[in-house]
């Protein structure tokens, strides 16, 4: 272990201070009204098989970096989707269901936010249009088929496959359910990241002290770091510190952090990390994380496979976890930290740090992951 981290390339290319931090309670929730997220509890609580994901200590990694605790929330065991999107997406078809007779809903996505809207819609009988880039891969594809969804692939990426989207859906009158918004489209996000935040409580109601000192979260949109702040906001007394993480070539919330306003990042480059392959903010995200993320960084794709090969085997924890590419960037972003010093120092990271971590997905694509497992073993 002492060897990989050494030897292993945790670099972080970019790391930014937010100056207009400033964590206000009320203004939060406000941004993601309280009323969402206690309905959202309320009903995906009943769900059939609904139970808390497991928070695993990595006591191997703390081991080796030497904090008072650090934990991951497993997501690999959320219903039969196998990602914390499972929570969302499917709230908001039910929402639109209650209030409209026989929808048809349609979103674009990379592939989890889209199980989850096609299996909601499979439960409750609903048609379902989903629209996938020329890079989302086949296997997650036919995951989406096999939950009776139309997956209709667009030449592009993700930002193109969305505006293809929402030109059918216009033209066809079909409920969107998206997990991004824009002027004039604000509520269905909202209902999905209230979705998001149940996991916050499940964390506190099962360790039943929520001093973490510094929480890492992913970003695309930023839907789910943006809700995961709002759960704190609601669920928690101590507010710890928010770090975004982000790949480097698609790092929209940090420019926009950096530039104080929504900016929108031209994807070159696709990364490894598809669900975070975003180029645009969540404009309700942005209005939660423009004041309350303390620190925005980037990581590169080249530990992915190490962290998801080191998780498989159990060299962080005492228990082997099935992590997804999108799983591994807080790992990666914490190590690069501690192999940083001035950045390391920044964060105000030490031994008395308690640090959270989420595992946002876990086997939602078996090719990728067989080869993700495959590469990082000859690593390890």
């Amino acid at each position: 272990m002492k060897t990989i981290i050494e030897n292993a390339n945790w670099s972080i290319p970019s790391l930014i201070e937010n100056k207009n931090y400033k964590f206000n309670k009320k203004k939060i929730l406000t941004s993601l009204p309280e009323k969402f997220i206690d309905e959202a509890i309320q009903s995906i609580s009943k769900w059939e098989t609904y139970a808390p994901t497991p928070l695993c200590k990595l006591n191997k990694l703390n081991d080796e970096l030497g904090f008072k605790e650090i934990y991951y929330k497993d997501e690999d065991k959320r219903f039969n989707l196998k990602s914390f999107k499972a929570l969302g997406g499917a709230f908001a078809v039910n929402k639109i269901a209650d209030e409209k007779n026989n929808v048809t809903v349609a979103t674009a996505t990379a592939g989890n936010h889209g199980r989850s809207v096609a299996w909601g819609a499979q439960r409750l009988d609903l048609k379902c249009k989903i629209f996938i880039s020329e890079f989302v891969s086949e296997t997650r594809a036919e995951a989406m088929r096999n939950l009776d969804a139309d997956v209709i692939r667009v030449r592009g990426n993700y930002d193109a496959s969305l505006r293809e989207c929402i030109k059918q859906s216009k033209q066809n009158n079909w409920e969107i359910v998206q997990d991004v918004s824009w002027e004039g489209y604000k509520e269905v996000p909202k209902l999905i990241m209230a979705g998001y935040t149940i996991m916050i409580k499940e964390i506190i109601d099962q360790i039943k002290d929520s001093s973490f000192t510094h929480v890492f979260l992913q970003a695309g949109v930023g839907g789910m770091a943006a809700a995961m702040i709002a759960g704190f906001a609601k669920f928690s007394n101590n507010i710890p510190k928010f770090i975004i993480v982000e790949p480097q070539n698609a790092n929209c919330v940090f420019e926009s952090i950096a530039n104080n306003k929504p900016t929108t990042v031209d994807i070159i480059n696709e990364t490894i990390m598809g669900g975070m392959s975003c180029g645009d903010v969540s404009t309700v995200a942005w209005e939660i994380l423009k004041d309350t993320t303390n620190y925005s960084l980037t990581i590169t794709d080249d530990e992915i496979s190490t962290v998801v090969a080191m998780l498989a085997e159990a060299k962080l924890s005492n228990k082997k976890i099935i992590a997804g590419e999108c799983a591994v960037p807080g790992i990666i972003a914490l190590i690069g930290l501690f192999k940083n010093k001035e950045y390391f120092n920044k964060l105000n990271l030490n031994s008395d740090s308690r640090i959270l971590l989420f595992g946002c997905e876990g086997l939602t694509d078996a090719a990728m992951y067989k080869k993700l497992l495959d590469d990082g073993l000859k690593k390890i």
